[in-house]
């Protein structure tokens, strides 16, 4: 059977990825910090699609608790068809007020450890010739973020990596897709102190509908998906918009509803 393994899968986008590929028969791994609700989420898919579901608790940040999962894994003796890469963290604020401890974290999370799965997992895909992978990034790869910097620019990294990844392997039987939602209905925007944010005041997509739409893609090998039109049509004004222009608009998107303009 068919395993997939799902990063961030205690919450938001990555829980309902894991309901997809439990939907379709897959066996899942379940990976995210919170055992009580990941155990909670396994629970729930064996009792309704009769699939096999583990449930690991890691901390992705930590390049040791990464080979932990994986030799659990490997002790478990499970075939990884499917990779999703959906962990994901961030902090709104100016960045010189931030924590760098907590920057330095976060892009371990963002960008370290989708580097370090993917290349884990690959090549025993490339060998069967079959596989596929699912990155998600985001609208905010495309472009500046002020005001969360740090998270724009790991995903401007995991947005790259993945359609270059995608063109290496378009020969090998294993396809790597880009998800790129915009704003989302999950606990990023609580966490990260941007749910009063205008970016999220104006429009926020369910978490079930990102996922059942990149989960679509994915499977018929598409390298990128941009979730909704009004997001589809930003990223492609993006082309012609002056750059001083997008820094200035994305900022004023960012700030949350109420406070002083910062704006520089």
């Amino acid at each position: 059977m068919a395993t997939a393994l799902i990063t961030g899968a205690s919450a938001g986008i990555g829980r309902e990825l894991a309901r997809c590929f439990a939907a379709d028969g897959h066996d899942v791994v379940l990976v995210a910090r919170r055992q009580e609700r990941l155990d909670e989420l396994a629970d729930e898919l064996r009792s309704r699609f009769r699939i096999q579901a583990h449930a690991i608790a890691c901390n992705l940040t930590q390049a040791s608790a990464i080979d932990a999962l994986l030799q659990r894994m490997q002790e478990l003796g499970l075939e990884v068809e499917f990779l999703v890469n959906n962990a994901g963290a961030g902090v709104s604020g100016e960045f010189s007020e931030l924590e760098l401890g907590q920057q330095l974290e976060f892009l371990e999370l963002n960008v370290t450890a989708i580097l370090r799965l993917t290349r884990a997992l690959l090549p025993a895909m490339l060998a069967r010739r079959r596989g596929r992978i699912l990155n998600v990034g985001s609208t905010a790869g495309f472009q500046p973020g002020p005001f969360l910097a740090s998270y724009y620019a790991s995903k401007a990294y995991v947005n790259s990596f993945s359609e270059a990844l995608h063109f290496e392997l378009r020969h090998s039987g294993v396809s790597v897709t880009l998800s790129c939602p915009g704003p989302t209905l999950t606990e990023f925007a609580g966490l990260a102190g941007i749910e009063q944010s205008r970016l999220f005041q104006l429009s926020a997509a369910p978490a079930q509908r990102v996922a059942s739409q990149a989960y679509a893609a994915m499977l018929r090998g598409r390298a990128l998906v941009i979730h909704g039109a009004l997001n589809w049509f930003g990223v492609q004004a993006l082309r012609f918009s002056p750059r001083a222009a997008v820094r200035w608009v994305v900022a004023a998107l960012n700030r949350s509803v109420g406070t002083q303009d910062k704006v520089r």
